[in-house]
């Protein structure tokens, strides 16, 4: 298979998703994709490294382009995966990363039928619940309310293709079942249809 894999990997707060697919592309096969967003960066936060912070009338700009894969409304920001760069990281034969919440993953699927998603969980939802209290960055309405987010988000865990569990001191461990994941979809029949001819004209 020439072509790279289009993965999307959604998790809710705490679930460790950045750090993670920061890992997968530090070695060079996986490019992680920068995500367009309406709300202000948070500290330490990049512009053109950890989001393209616009406004709202520069995200409704890019959406009537077409210059978005999907977006969605997310706590009352806008956010959206931008085309062009995927296109081309993926005709490279590198694998590009995606990481959204469940409904852009949704979007993604009916959009790009390809793709691969993937949701990242802590251990447990009381592992989530720890390491949230443990950042002590949000106020205690912010943490109840990303908690019951999560309930809402694995209402959609069905319509994944892989769960991978991100424990504690063991990061290394989830960017490589990551890695494994994508390298048996390679070789897997359905992502190789012209194998059959492929090998009988050799």
């Amino acid at each position: 298979m020439k072509k790279g894999l289009l993965l999307v990997v959604s998790g809710p707060a705490g679930s460790g998703k950045s750090t993670v697919d920061s890992l997968l592309c530090a070695g060079g096969d996986f490019e992680r994709s920068v995500s367009y967003t309406t709300r202000l960066p948070r500290a330490g936060e990049v512009n053109g490294r950890d989001y393209n912070f616009v406004s709202e009338a520069e995200f409704d700009k890019l959406e009537k382009e077409g210059a978005l894969f999907e977006s969605n409304c997310f706590c009352g920001y806008h956010y959206g995966s931008p085309r062009r760069r995927a296109e081309e990281v993926l005709a490279s034969g590198r694998n590009f990363i995606m990481e959204i919440d469940v409904h852009g993953a949704m979007n993604m699927k009916k959009i790009y039928p390809e793709a691969l998603l993937i949701m990242l969980l802590p251990p447990s939802y009381s592992e989530q619940e720890k390491r949230l209290r443990g950042r002590g960055t949000e106020p205690e309405e912010k943490i109840l309310a990303r908690l019951e987010q999560t309930k809402r988000e694995l209402e959609f865990l069905p319509q994944y293709d892989y769960i991978v569990y991100n424990a504690d001191g063991k990061i290394e461990a989830a960017a490589e079942e990551i890695r494994s994941i994508v390298r048996a979809e390679k070789q897997s029949v359905r992502r190789n249809p012209e194998a059959k001819d492929t090998y009988l004209a050799n």
